[in-house]
C-alpha cells in the first residue's frame, strides 16, 4: 500500500466504533446534524421530503454518513447520501453500522476525494468533510474538489484541527518519530504509551487539558501521535483555505466562541475589539479563547453567503433545542452554565425560557407555543410572549443549542 494514510486508517479505522453499539445509540455531532444543516445553509427553509443529496467525503467509520442517513429516513425523504473514503476496513464498518441500522439510503464508493468529479456523483446538495482536508497531500485541491461538485446553492460542513488547541501535539509527534524509527506501527503505539507516562510536568502537551481522545482507543492514539500527514490551521489559514476554492464563510460553530465579547470585559477592549472585521474578531478571539483543537464552519460558494441562517420571522417559526435537557438546565434565576473545553459561558435566559423550550419539540410554532402557555396565562399576549421567544432565540442560538425552522423538520 503505497500511501502511508491510507495504510493507518486500514490498520486502525477511525474513530473507533463498534457496528453492534447502534441498536443504542446514535452519534450525533456538527458539522451535518440535519437540523443545524437546515439552520446555517437554507434558513430553515428545506423540505427534506424532497430529494436531498448529501456528500459525506472522507467517511471513515461512518459517523456522519450513518448520522444523515438516519435523520434523512426518520423523515421519509427521499435523500441518499454517498459516503467516499479510501480505507477498506473503515468503509466496512460503516457498511455494518448501516446495515444494523436497516438503512438503504446510502450508496458507498472507494476513491479520493481530489477525483470526486471523475466519479460523476456529483453535484450535491451539501457535503460533509470532517477531519479529512488537514490529512490530504494538497488540501486546497481537496477542497476545490468538493467545491466543484456542490449544487449552486448547495454547502460545506467542514473540520479541520485548530492550531492553539493542538498546542503540544506537533513536538510530541517529533519526538516519537525520533523514537519510533523503523518500528512497526503496532509497535509505536506502545511506545506512545510509554512516553505519555514519561512526559515531564513541563511539556506543554501534557500541560494542555483540552486533548483527552487518545485515551479512548488506539485508534485515536495513532490518529493524534503518529498520523504521517497532518496539519492544523488557525482561523485565518482556514478562511484563506476556503477562498482559494472559490467559497465562502457562513459561519463557524459554535458562534459565541468566535465572538470576542466572549472573552472581553473591558469596555474599552471590547469597543476595540467590535471595530474589526468579522474575520479579523473571528481569530481574536481564537487567540484569546487559546483552547480551540478544531474549527467547525460552513462554507458555500462564494457571493451566495447571505440569508443562509433562519432567522426568527412569522408565527410558524419552529425552535429545535439541539438538547432534550435544556429546559431541566436552566436554574431558578433563569440561567444557562455552558462549558466549552474548559470555557464556561453563562447566558441569561427570559422567565418564559423554561417553559418556551419544554414547548418547542419540532412540531409545535410559534403560534401553537403561544397558544399553549396562555392556556395557563391567559393575560401574556402575543407581542410580550414574541419579546421572550426573541430574547430566548439571541441568547441561544449563537451557543448552537437552538435552532429555527420555517416548517415541520421533526416527525
Amino acid at each position: 500500500m503505497d500511501d502511508p494514510v491510507q495504510a493507518q486508517y486500514e490498520a486502525y479505522p477511525y474513530p473507533a466504533r463498534d457496528p453492534a453499539d447502534e441498536v443504542r445509540r446514535l452519534v450525533t455531532g456538527s458539522p451535518s446534524h440535519l437540523d443545524e444543516i437546515n439552520h446555517t445553509l437554507f434558513a430553515g427553509q428545506r423540505d427534506f421530503s424532497q430529494p436531498f443529496r448529501a456528500l459525506v467525503a472522507g467517511g471513515g467509520t461512518g459517523d456522519a454518513a450513518i448520522m444523515l442517513a438516519q435523520q434523512l429516513a426518520e423523515r421519509g425523504s427521499a435523500g441518499r447520501v454517498d459516503y467516499l473514503d479510501l480505507a477498506d476496513g473503515a468503509r466496512e464498518i460503516a457498511e455494518a453500522r448501516a446495515t444494523i441500522r436497516g438503512l438503504r439510503n446510502i450508496a458507498f464508493h472507494r476513491g479520493k476525494i481530489e477525483d470526486l468529479l471523475a466519479l460523476g456523483l456529483a453535484p450535491f446538495d451539501y457535503i460533509d468533510c470532517c477531519g479529512v482536508l488537514h490529512h490530504l497531500a494538497d488540501p486546497s485541491a481537496g477542497l476545490t474538489a468538493l467545491a466543484d461538485s456542490l449544487a449552486p446553492n448547495g454547502g460545506i460542513g467542514l473540520m479541520v484541527y485548530g492550531e492553539y488547541g493542538r498546542t503540544g501535539v506537533y513536538p510530541a509527534q517529533a519526538a516519537l518519530r525520533a523514537l519510533g524509527r523503523g518500528l512497526d506501527l503496532p509497535s509505536q503505539v506502545q511506545l506512545t504509551r510509554r512516553l505519555l507516562a514519561e512526559l515531564p510536568a513541563t511539556n506543554w502537551l501534557r500541560r494542555n487539558p483540552f486533548l483527552g481522545d487518545h485515551k479512548l482507543s488506539d485508534a485515536e492514539l495513532v490518529d493524534l501521535f503518529l498520523h504521517t500527514r497532518d496539519r492544523a490551521y488557525t482561523v485565518t489559514q482556514l478562511l484563506e483555505l476556503a477562498s482559494a476554492a472559490g467559497l465562502e464563510l457562513v459561519r463557524f460553530i459554535e458562534p459565541v466562541r468566535y465572538d470576542p465579547a466572549s472573552y472581553l470585559s473591558d469596555p474599552a477592549l471590547a469597543e476595540r475589539a467590535s471595530a474589526l472585521a468579522p474575520p479579523d474578531q473571528a481569530a481574536l478571539a481564537e487567540a484569546l479563547a487559546g483552547n480551540m483543537k478544531k474549527h467547525v464552519a460552513y462554507v458555500v460558494p462564494r457571493g451566495t453567503a447571505g440569508g443562509r441562517i433562519a432567522r426568527l420571522a412569522g408565527t410558524q417559526t419552529r425552535l429545535l433545542p439541539a438538547r432534550l435537557d435544556l429546559a431541566r438546565a436552566i436554574d431558578p434565576e433563569y440561567r444557562l452554565k455552558v462549558a466549552f473545553d474548559g470555557l464556561e459561558i453563562v447566558c441569561t435566559l427570559p422567565p418564559l425560557g423554561r417553559e418556551i423550550l419544554q414547548l418547542a419539540d419540532g412540531r409545535r410554532s410559534l403560534e401553537e407555543i403561544h397558544r399553549g402557555l396562555q392556556s395557563g396565562q391567559p393575560a401574556l399576549d402575543w407581542l410580550a410572549f414574541q419579546a421572550q421567544a426573541k430574547q430566548l432565540v439571541g441568547a441561544l442560538e449563537p451557543l448552537n443549542l437552538l435552532w429555527l425552522s420555517a416548517g415541520r423538520a421533526r416527525l
